[in-house]
């Protein structure tokens, strides 16, 4: 994959907190105009998804995070996404401005695989040079 989307955590989850409410249809009409080819999630990603299920018990949402990753490539972690994370997370340590340890993995897949990376987290991610991030809920 050499340009695409990569979906953050609370992207997925705002499509599956109210799949057919308004937040959902603006989400579902911005995923529509991309080639589906061009989408794709962290393993990251999807842990910290099914951790919500584990924690949650419900079926319903299982069955829910199920359907929407099933039509979504997951990357997983691998080099050279190391190295970026290691850099990343230097650079920001000696900057003073570090992120929490997901998102620096979510970073670095999306700098390793040249991907812009939807968040609803862009304050975060900000501190990440060379990360291209937009906001498809804002």
């Amino acid at each position: 994959m050499t340009t695409g989307y990569l979906l953050d955590t609370n992207i997925l989850s705002a499509l599956m907190r109210d799949p057919q409410g308004p937040v959902s249809a603006t989400l579902a009409e911005r995923l529509r105009r991309r080639p589906q080819s061009r989408l794709c999630t962290s393993i990251v990603v999807t842990s910290e998804l099914r951790y919500g299920v584990a924690r949650r018990a419900s079926r319903k949402l299982a069955n829910r995070v199920e359907a929407v990753l099933s039509d979504l490539e997951v990357l997983a972690l691998d080099e050279p996404a190391d190295r970026h994370y290691g850099r990343l997370r230097s650079e920001l340590e000696a900057a003073g401005t570090p992120i929490g340890p997901n998102d620096l993995f979510i970073a670095a897949q999306a700098l390793t695989f040249d991907l812009t990376l939807v968040t609803d987290n862009v304050r975060e991610f900000e501190r990440v040079a060379r990360l291209q991030v937009e906001n498809w809920l804002r």
